[in-house]
This record gives C-alpha cells, structure tokens and sequence, in this order.
C-alpha cells in the first residue's frame, strides 16, 4: 500500500515545548499518512519533553535529545537522516491540518513539473483553535519578482512542502549563519530554480502565543537578516532595474478598472505561476495564469 504513496519525511526541532509538543506530534501521526518518515531532534529538554516523545517513539523514524546549536541546527541534523521524497519541517508548537499530508501528497504526483508548495496561510490561537486573517497581502500567490518587491513577507514556513530533488539542487542544507531567517534563505534558493505554487488548500497552521515566542519577540532581528538576504540576492541576480519597471506597471495596473484584467495583468507583471485549488467537478487543478 505505501508504494503507492509517496515517502513524505516531516522534521519537529524541539527543546523545552513540552506544552504543545503532543499536540503537534498527534497532528503530524494522526493524519494516518501511510508511508510517513517522522523524525524529532530535541535540543536536550528539561520538561516534559522526553517522556512525550518516548510516548510516541514506535511511530517514530528517528529521534534524538541532545544539546545543539540551535533550531536550524536540529532541523539539518533530521534532514540528514532523511529519505523522503518530499520534505517539510513542523516546529513544536505549530500543527498541520487534518489529511493534509494526503492532499499534498496528491499535488505532487497530479502536478509532476511543480517542486515546491505553500498551503493557505493559517493559525492557531494557544489553545489549538484555528482561525485565519481576513485581507492579508501575504495569503497570495509569490514569484521571485513578488518576493523581492513586497520585502519577502511572509511565505509561511509551516505550510510549505518541497521535493528532494529541489532540496538537493539547492545544496541540501540551511545555511545556519541566519539564526533567525535561515527558511527564508532556504526559499531565495529555491527561487532560483524552480517556482513556488502556491494552493487554497489548508495544509498547517503557525501557532500565536502570548509568551516565549521567538518568532515575535525577536521579530525585528528576523525583518533585518530577511532585508540583508533580499539585498543579497538582488545584487546576486542584476535584477534591480527589471523589478523598477514591474513596480511601475503594477502601478498602472491599479488604474484599470475591471477586476480580472487587473488580475491578470499583475500576476502577468509578477510571473506569477497558477494556483492548486478544488473544483467540485473535477477535483483539484491548476488555474489559469
């Protein structure tokens, strides 16, 4: 049975988020997923931690609990004891949908020529609830071009599954000298080489708390290595005066009046690839451009 789908490998960095780690382990084991590769490198936890992950340690591929050098770090150690085809990481405190490892599975063997994806933008309060914000410039579809001009806000990490072969052609690793912005790095790369499909459907969710939450409290830190990586690449690629006229036609865009012209032009401007979505006759597809 598992031949028949393909291996998915998901990668949990944890240390010391004993409060929510079962929850997100049950949200990765309890998709039922049948050709799953879970691994959970723990940063050596003194909470309850350990006894959660023994729990579940027979659904397990592979864990560990030792001092590291950080998130990135523990992510690339379970990358590399690793072989699924596709790849993705969850962390501690953050959880996927209900079946979406099934739905994403099922993209990437409809869709062969697509690498990488990120599901609907999510979130969870801190009891587990999920909601979503309303008009959110960030919950679109994303190009190089869009990523540059928007100042890379936000792919959103939890949500986002790739192939191996990407992941390998863009040198196989997170570059740890960004500790706070080492994913955002990691897509840059991937940009490089392939587009980001983006689909409606709701693969996971980022986790808002209301303390201890790197994400927020260091959020400035993270905003200035994300600029420094953008400046980076733009001096990388000599694209500068191309992205100076697609904001000057996205500019016009906004004086034409119809809806779908609009659209259209702007994702033409951005290189914007289609979007996954469900059709109720004929099951998932790409749109149009």
């Amino acid at each position: 049975m598992t031949s028949s789908f393909p291996k998915i490998t998901i990668v949990t960095p944890s240390f010391n988020q004993g409060k929510y780690l079962e929850e997100t382990i049950l949200s990765v084991i309890d998709q039922g997923y049948p050709n799953l590769e879970y691994i959970i490198i723990d940063g050596g936890s003194t909470d309850e931690s350990l006894s959660i992950i023994k729990k579940y340690e027979n659904q397990l591929a592979y864990w560990v609990s030792e001092k590291d050098e950080g998130l990135y770090h523990g992510i690339q150690k379970g990358f590399e004891k690793s072989s699924g085809e596709i790849m993705a990481w969850i962390n501690a405190d953050d959880m996927y949908h209900k079946k979406s490892l099934f739905k994403t599975a099922e993209i990437f063997s409809k869709f062969g020529h697509v690498q990488w994806i990120m599901g609907s933008n999510t979130y969870f309060d801190q009891n587990g609830h999920p909601f979503t914000y309303d008009n959110l410039p960030y919950s679109q579809r994303w190009s190089s071009s869009r990523l540059r001009l928007f100042d890379g806000q936000f792919i959103q990490q939890e949500s986002v599954f790739w192939r191996r072969a990407l992941w390998e052609k863009a040198g196989g690793y997170l570059d740890q000298n960004y500790s706070l912005a080492a994913d955002f790095e990691l897509w840059l790369r991937f940009f490089r080489y392939e587009k980001l499909y983006t689909t409606t459907f709701m693969l996971a969710g980022f986790r808002l708390r209301t303390e201890n939450q790197k994400s927020f409290n260091q959020r400035d830190q993270y905003l200035a290595q994300q600029k420094e990586l953008l400046l980076r690449e733009k001096r990388k690629d000599g694209k500068t005066f191309q992205l100076r006229i697609c904001k000057l036609l996205l500019g016009l865009a906004t004086l034409i009046p119809k809806r779908k012209w609009r659209e259209r032009l702007q994702a033409n401007v951005l290189n914007l690839p289609p979007k996954v979505i469900f059709d109720r006759q004929n099951g998932i597809y790409l749109t149009k451009k």
